[in-house]
């Protein structure tokens, strides 16, 4: 697989990977039963993970069907399920912590982790909800972790219209979408052709909810 190159963050200069307390992490009410929580730099270290995950994760490219064409997937992806091993101990760290912190409000852990490598500006991924399995149907969460270089996470209600929500992710920032969020709303990363560096998301989310 080809190298990207990242370049580092001037406000993360350790090699130290560690996390951060969830403390000063803040809530926006989009409405409709939907929020977001969003904590900046939540973890240190995030270009010495970047690397790692980078460099150790077996990545896939996939295609699908788009209309009468198969057309490449424009990013890389991994998966790992509830008993799989994780690619770096501080990502086992951080869905226990996410765990522990929503669980009066979620009632049930983050098991799963996908992680999706966008190498460049032109890789991105369309506006969805995560409604495969229980997200369709439930109030659930999916918490966002990005290492690498800042890409804007874009958020409008459901059934289109401009994005009313903005939020520029990577180095380590979090945001957890709560409640009804992928009923209501829906997300993408778009492409970008100001953004040349990579940027990897793992996204945590509990049994049953794609």
């Amino acid at each position: 697989m080809a190298t990207h190159h990242l370049q580092g963050s001037l406000f993360d200069q350790t090699d130290e990977v560690r996390l951060g307390p969830l403390g000063g992490i803040s809530r926006t009410d989009l409405g409709s039963g939907a929020w977001i929580d969003v904590l900046p730099g939540w973890l240190s270290g995030s270009d010495a993970l970047f690397e790692q995950l980078a460099s150790d994760v077996p990545w896939r490219a996939e295609r699908r069907h788009m209309y009468d064409h198969v057309v490449d997937v424009p990013r890389l992806l991994a998966f790992y399920g509830a008993q799989d091993p994780l690619p770096h101990p501080v990502l086992a760290e951080a869905r226990d912590a996410l765990s522990e912190h929503y669980a009066d409000e979620l009632g049930e852990p983050f098991t799963t982790a996908g992680l999706c490598y966008y190498r460049d500006g032109r890789d991105s991924v369309a506006w969805h909800g995560d409604r495969i399995g229980r997200g369709a149907r439930e109030d659930t969460m999916v918490a966002i972790l990005s290492v690498g270089t800042p890409r804007d996470l874009l958020l409008r209600p459901m059934g289109g219209g401009r994005a009313a929500v903005r939020r520029p992710l990577g180095h380590g920032d979090l945001i957890v979408m709560g409640g009804s969020c992928q009923r209501t709303w829906e997300h993408s990363i778009p492409k970008s052709t100001r953004v040349t560096g990579p940027r990897i998301s793992i996204q945590f989310r509990p049994h049953g909810v794609g």
